[in-house]
């Protein structure tokens, strides 16, 4: 009998628009579960993710530990360049920069000894708020053994998407955030239809930059991330001239199909951007939560 192939189609988030429950008030609302989602989810798209089937059953785990030339549409390099996606955001995202993986052109696998598995990759990434691509070299290394611990990744020919001219913006809304005489909090982003008032997209995009350190630390050979949502956000006081935010965010493992809560405690400035402070996994909770359907 044929094996079952499930493919699971990774969708690009072109835009949001919307009314989100929002609220704007002095305090934050703790009354809630940390881990309590509105029933009403039913979709949230997916960002910086190309439309190019990927396959996570019975062939993607036959082909997870190939030698050689990769198919650039098969799990394993699509999994190690997704880790590049992580890598870039962590170190250049802002609320008006956000990097995604637009689709992987080639890709080479070999066994290091006594270091791990290391990928050579040929990606095509885009800067998703300014809407341009550049192919990108990488190279990503999954240690094992004494040395298994977050994934290594090297990346080049990935300036041309800083020439995006942020700093005003960014600078515009460190002030705005600043000055506020109450401080912001926001849930469900995006709502159940997928929306986010524009107002609140720097704070999706926030949530974004700052859950890519999270699946940058997590992901390994058998895992691929994505973020579906931020359930709730709160602005907290300033600190030494740093925006600091206590945020509840969903992340969609693809190939256990799991959605995974996580809180995250980070600041934000122009010129340090975004720093995580703490980053801890919630309890599972499962009669509060319906996940948000990402695939």
């Amino acid at each position: 009998m044929m094996s079952v192939r499930i493919i699971v189609v990774l969708a690009v988030l072109t835009g949001v628009t919307g009314s989100p429950n929002v609220m704007i008030k002095p305090e934050a609302d703790m009354s809630a579960h940390p881990n309590s989602v509105p029933e009403t989810v039913e979709e949230t798209e997916i960002f910086g993710q190309q439309n190019v089937p990927v396959l996570v059953g019975e062939e993607a785990e036959e082909d997870v530990m190939a030698t050689g030339e990769l198919n650039p549409n098969h799990y394993p390099a699509q999994r190690a360049a997704k880790v590049v996606q992580h890598y870039l955001n962590t170190r250049y995202g802002s609320p008006y920069r956000l990097f995604g993986l637009q689709r992987v052109n080639s890709g080479n696998a070999e066994d290091v000894a006594d270091s791990g598995r290391k990928y050579q990759l040929e990606v095509t990434v885009q800067e998703i708020i300014g809407n341009t691509t550049e192919k990108c070299s990488a190279e990503v290394l999954f240690p094992r053994g004494e040395r298994q611990g977050s994934a290594q990744v090297q990346a080049s020919s990935w300036e041309e998407l800083l020439k995006n001219d942020t700093e005003a913006q960014e600078e515009a809304l460190y002030q705005e955030y600043k000055m506020n005489q109450s401080l912001v909090t926001a849930q469900n982003l995006p709502d159940s239809y997928g929306h986010i008032e524009p107002d609140m997209k720097p704070l999706w995009h926030l949530g974004f930059v700052a859950s890519s350190f999270v699946m940058l630390n997590e992901s390994t050979e058998n895992t691929l991330y994505n973020m579906a949502q931020v359930a709730n956000v709160t602005q907290l006081p300033t600190e030494n001239d740093q925006l600091k935010f206590d945020y509840h965010i969903l992340l969609h493992e693809m190939v256990s199909q799991e959605i995974i809560h996580w809180k995250l405690l980070f600041t934000w400035s122009p010129p340090e951007g975004v720093k995580v402070l703490q980053m801890e996994q919630l309890p599972h909770c499962h009669h509060c939560e319906k996940p948000p359907n990402t695939n």
